[in-house]
């Protein structure tokens, strides 16, 4: 079976200074690294400029994009959310990835903020070790061209 390709961003106009708001879970540390490398990568080339919230796990994620949005004294201009919910016995997998994510789109549409969404939801962790790396799968950069990408739409009214 071949490898997906991964489709080339139609819209690389830079975004002028637009911050962006990156909230990281670091349960599994340097799975977390390779996704924040991914990420203020796409940010940087971009031309964005981010601040960074580490939080505990990945449900505490979409409470503190609410929380930091609300107490910012800029607004961001959206947020990327990276972390890692690696699959183990119970059914504590199930709940973490379904929750993070139906919060994260619950946000995106009610804020309404763009945010993309970088919580890998792997088997083990070598799956997850590809999916974060920057030189292989670039979750991390995948999520805040996600965020970008829905930034500039939303921008479009405003040229």
């Amino acid at each position: 079976m071949a490898e997906p390709q991964r489709a080339k961003n139609q819209d690389e106009t830079p975004v002028g200074g637009a911050k962006f708001l990156i909230v990281e879970a670091r349960y599994y540390d340097s799975i977390g690294a390779m996704l924040l490398e991914g990420a203020t990568a796409a940010l940087k080339k971009a031309g964005a400029t981010w601040e960074i919230v580490n939080v505990p796990g990945a449900l505490e994620i979409p409470a503190a994009i609410v929380i930091a949005s609300d107490s910012s004294r800029d607004p961001y201009a959206g947020a990327i959310a990276l972390g890692c919910v690696i699959r183990g016995e119970t059914y504590h997998f199930e709940i973490v990835a379904g929750e993070s994510s139906r919060a994260l789109m619950d946000i995106s549409v009610s804020l309404p903020m763009p945010i993309g969404n970088g919580i890998l939801t792997v088997e083990n962790e070598d799956q997850a070790i590809v999916r974060a790396d920057p030189k292989q799968g670039d979750k991390g950069g995948d999520a805040a061209r996600a965020a970008l990408s829905l930034f500039r739409l939303s921008q479009r009214g405003n040229a």
